[in-house]
């Protein structure tokens, strides 16, 4: 079952992606971010005021809000500036990047997974899991090639190596999630639930000196639909990758690696949406990512 349910936090992932893109499309990337955090916070408040006031009704339907110890929040904070600094670089990245490059060099993030789950969690990966994790590495080389014809260059581009480092913070995040989850007992919706609210704390505090103060940049941002629903589909995903972590037969670095069949919603759907170039070279790496994904479940 927490196959599956990686498979599902996937698909909401892939369409979480696409909106992203449009999201941040000519416009301020900050204001963006919180605009994102702060709908999936408005989503959960409900259950949070629920758990208080009627906790027999949000017991029932098993998304009840758990009251937690001051010393669990500060493990909260702790992935919460994990993935504020992660989303800061990618949706910088994802501003100036084609979505058909960012989606990809974010599939080498199992392979940051992938090692903390060896060095921390001591999961024992399978002959077939190696050939499978190097085989999306190597894809994303390709990516790297593809890249370079679209005047994107891998060495000497600042939003490359930005989105290089947000994806070694959002596997550093996911390998933390593991003990969020199984170490602290935490339920999907209290862990949602808490890291919205000090995410979009911290976000408030870099807004107030980066955006708020700044009448330009105010008048340079766009209300788009596609803001709010990037919060609702990332919270649908980040709610079916916790069950599924909930499980204490759940590997990361399997559910990690299985995430990444976004991708295939991201470059196909969105090489479409927004016509990015060289569409039909990308499937290649795009099939190695898929068959290294497929060689990891079928192990």
């Amino acid at each position: 079952m927490w196959m599956y349910l990686g498979l599902l936090a996937a698909l909401f992932l892939g369409l979480h992606n696409l909106c992203k893109k449009d999201a941040v499309r000519d416009n301020e990337v900050f204001p963006v971010l919180l605009g994102t955090i702060g709908s999936g916070f408005l989503m959960l408040l409900p259950l949070y005021i629920g758990s208080t006031y009627l906790p027999e009704v949000t017991k029932s339907i098993g998304l009840h809000i758990t009251e937690i110890p001051w010393s669990t929040h500060g493990f909260i904070v702790i992935k919460s500036l994990l993935m504020a600094s992660s989303w800061v670089l990618a949706y910088q990245a994802l501003k100036h990047l084609p979505i058909t490059i960012v989606t990809p060099i974010r599939s080498a993030g199992p392979f940051f997974t992938f090692i903390g789950a060896i060095l921390i969690y001591q999961e024992q990966p399978k002959s077939l899991q190696w050939i499978g994790f190097f085989m999306i590495i190597l894809s994303v080389l390709l990516y790297a090639n593809i890249g370079k014809k679209e005047g994107i260059h891998f060495k000497s581009n600042k939003w490359i190596f930005a989105i290089i480092g947000a994806t070694f913070l959002g596997a550093s995040s996911g390998l933390y999630d593991k003990f969020l989850i199984q170490n602290l007992s935490l339920t999907p919706q209290t862990l949602q639930f808490w890291f919205c609210w000090y995410t979009v704390l911290i976000l408030c505090v870099i807004l107030s000196v980066t955006f708020f103060p700044k009448a330009e940049k105010r008048a340079a941002f766009k209300w788009r639909w596609t803001i709010p629903a990037v919060g609702i589909l990332l919270q649908a995903a980040d709610y079916f990758y916790f069950k599924a972590l909930q499980d204490p037969e759940a590997l990361i670095m399997l559910l990690s690696a299985i995430k990444r069949s976004q991708i295939l919603i991201a470059v196909v759907l969105g090489g479409l949406i927004f016509k990015e170039k060289n569409k039909r070279k990308k499937l290649i790496p795009l099939f190695g990512i898929m068959l290294g994904v497929g060689l990891i479940l079928y192990s």
